[in-house]
């Protein structure tokens, strides 16, 4: 058997010629830096974000300490802090018009809430059913605590308890009384 050797260099006339496929080289995408369009919506976002803060420090400093929302009463009525020299019946600590708040309840004050909901609660007669669960920003409720007070504030929905009331306004209505059953 004979072996017939292959010139490669040399073109048979017989044999279509094939184009090869143009190859693109590959698109780099840069991913350092969002597009355009997101970093000018960045931009804006920061830029209002950053008026927004501004105004509104520039705001509350110029109201004077007004309370906002339709009450004309500045915060300089609000007295939060309890005197060293004790509680007297007679006094009124917090707000200084009952009118601001709409609920309010007469009761003796008593520590610890039921739960995580309160600081503190306002026992009323008529067994646990009438007790107020309390928290407040405004007014120190543990120096008032075994004291009847009349409470004013702004009632919440409770998830483990039946009211739960932000006490803005106490006056002392008794001192050192028993709690009622």
């Amino acid at each position: 058997m004979e072996i017939k050797t292959i010139n490669l260099d040399k073109v048979d006339p017989n044999t279509p010629k094939v184009q090869s496929p143009r190859v693109e080289p590959p698109k780099i995408i840069k991913q350092d830096m969002p597009p355009k369009s997101n970093l000018a919506t960045i931009i804006i976002f920061l830029v209002a974000a950053l008026a927004g803060f501004y105004s509104g420090a520039t705001l509350k400093t110029s109201a004077g300490g007004k309370l906002v929302g339709g009450s004309s009463s500045s915060l300089g009525n609000i007295q939060a802090n309890i005197p060293t020299t004790g509680v007297k019946v007679g006094d009124i600590y917090g707000s200084a018009s009952e009118k601001i708040f709409k609920d309010s309840a007469t009761g003796v004050i008593d520590k610890g809430g039921f739960n995580g909901e309160g600081t503190h609660k306002l026992v009323r007669p008529g067994g646990v059913s009438q007790t107020v669960y309390l928290t407040s920003s405004v007014v120190d409720l543990d120096t008032l605590v075994g004291d009847q007070v009349t409470i004013w504030g702004e009632t919440f929905k409770g998830q483990k308890v039946g009211w739960l009331m932000d006490v803005g306004r106490v006056k002392v209505e008794n001192l050192n009384m028993p709690l009622p059953k």
